[in-house]
């Protein structure tokens, strides 16, 4: 066998959200033929990948169709993709920005980001939590960074922030630059001020992914972000119950209007059923059954799944402690199949844009 022959065994193996197989999408690198063993690396398009043993089983069938006495070793490595393009002046070093949003308060939608952030760095990725919500700031409780202020440091002569680290990820929000028992009483302007340094003046460095927890609601802090981001796509979060539906539907409609370029990733039904700990498995659906489900159905989009309503979620939030740092299994695999089905998508919507396009608002 040459290398000729194992790119050959390869082709029939297809990557299986881009249907495409990986030779053409030049996956495939690094092969080495040591007498009967064969080992190469594939390059996953997302380091949350959750169809990589699907892959590492295709390819070892593939290569051993040419010699079944084969030994076939797949190693992965993985390369965030992305769909802007090269001149990028906004956040040039984050590949991906994920717009967590809700039609309504109360859903969940800061604890969804919080964790989904920490899912997707536990596969190595580079993370950023930008906390977008001016007047009700989760993160600084929630990670347990309360009083706690950002530094300052020159950048090309210019002035910038630098994020806090907690947990791997890189935080800012407006809590950690106002006195948390001081309301922020500030028109439309001014909110949308603040939201644009948090682009422009913080030092994000080089990301895979930043995830911006949005406040709820549609309105003039969604119009400024769409505005001065090339946002890759949104992920709405609901809880089963009618009203949160309804709401829900609004900021899927407002994703939907012509004047906004921004896609959505998906939708996850938060809260969707009450597990005691007694009791692990036992599912109440305090707030209806599948609502969450049924609206990505009807608007034709993907069930990014289903994260339940646990005390240690609600705890972990309140200590400073997010669920995916704890040790609850059930929580946090509801966490890392969410987080792994969103990077999924993202990939997928990379690969059906080939430039960068950012939103823009048409007043």
């Amino acid at each position: 066998m040459n290398e000729n022959d194992i790119l050959s065994a390869l082709n029939s193996v297809q990557e299986p959200d881009l249907g495409k197989d990986i030779v053409t999408l030049n996956m495939v690198k690094d092969i080495l033929i040591n007498d009967n063993v064969v080992s190469f690396t594939i390059v996953l398009t997302t380091p949350a990948c959750p169809l990589k043993e699907v892959l590492r089983t295709d390819c070892i069938n593939a290569v051993q169709k040419i010699n079944d006495g084969v030994v076939v070793n797949v190693n992965f490595t993985s390369h965030t993709t992305s769909k802007r393009s090269d001149g990028k002046t906004i956040l040039p070093g984050v590949k991906n920005i994920i717009a967590v949003v809700s039609g309504k308060g109360g859903v969940g939608k800061s604890t969804v980001a919080a964790n989904l952030a920490l899912a997707l760095s536990q596969h190595n990725a580079k993370i950023g939590l930008m906390d977008a919500d001016i007047y009700g700031p989760s993160v600084p409780i929630m990670f347990g960074v309360r009083g706690e202020r950002p530094m300052m440091r020159d950048v090309n002569g210019k002035g910038m922030i630098i994020p806090l680290e907690r947990y791997g990820i890189k935080l800012m929000s407006i809590g950690l630059l106002v006195d948390e028992k001081n309301a922020v009483v500030w028109r439309g302007p001014m909110a949308s001020s603040a939201i644009k340094q948090f682009v422009t003046d913080v030092d994000w460095g080089e990301l895979d992914y930043l995830v911006i927890d949005m406040p709820p609601g549609t309105g003039d802090i969604h119009l400024t972000l769409m505005q001065t981001v090339p946002v890759t796509g949104a992920v709405i979060v609901t809880t089963p119950q009618l009203v949160a539906l309804a709401d829900a539907k609004k900021g899927i409609a407002m994703f939907a209007q012509a004047q906004l370029n921004v896609p959505v990733i998906g939708l996850v039904e938060n809260m969707a059923y009450f597990t005691p700990a007694e009791l692990p498995n036992n599912k109440y659906y305090i707030f209806g059954k599948e609502g969450g489900k049924r609206l990505a159905e009807e608007y034709d989009l993907p069930f990014l799944g289903q994260v339940p309503l646990v005390q240690s979620i609600r705890e972990g939030g309140d200590e400073g402690v997010p669920v995916m740092m704890s040790d609850d299994e059930i929580s946090r695999a509801a966490f890392e199949n969410f987080a792994a089905i969103t990077a999924r998508s993202v990939s997928m919507l990379n690969a059906n844009f080939s430039e960068e396009k950012v939103a823009s608002v048409v007043d």
